[in-house]
């Protein structure tokens, strides 16, 4: 089991209505990143720069990588897109966070 955390920034006026859309997260996406095998997926909100901050865990068998190629992820980035900054392809731009500390 590893973690992975990065941040991702959501456009100003948009809080609200991006809470909501994962409130209603689709089935068939939350069971396309379990069987990519991520768990444990948290995303938390700095209000101040509206920077999110999310954090999972991968298990060992992880096919992380293949989720991009997945019909569901790419319609929910679509959905995301107009909330947040994205990539060509409207994958969420993604920064990632060095580990600096860890107490288990």
């Amino acid at each position: 089991m590893t973690s992975h955390a990065f941040r991702m920034q959501l456009k100003p006026g948009v809080v609200d209505e991006y809470r909501r859309r994962h409130d209603e997260i689709w089935p068939e996406l939350a069971e396309a990143i379990s069987e990519a095998g991520i768990y444990d997926y948290s995303i938390f909100l700095d209000e101040q720069t509206l920077a999110l901050f999310a954090v999972l865990k991968l298990r060992d068998d992880n096919n992380r990588d293949a989720l991009p190629q997945r019909e569901v992820m790419k319609r929910w980035w679509d959905y995301m897109a107009p909330l947040m900054e994205v990539e060509p392809g409207n994958r969420p731009k993604e920064w990632p966070l060095v580990p600096l500390f860890h107490l288990a």
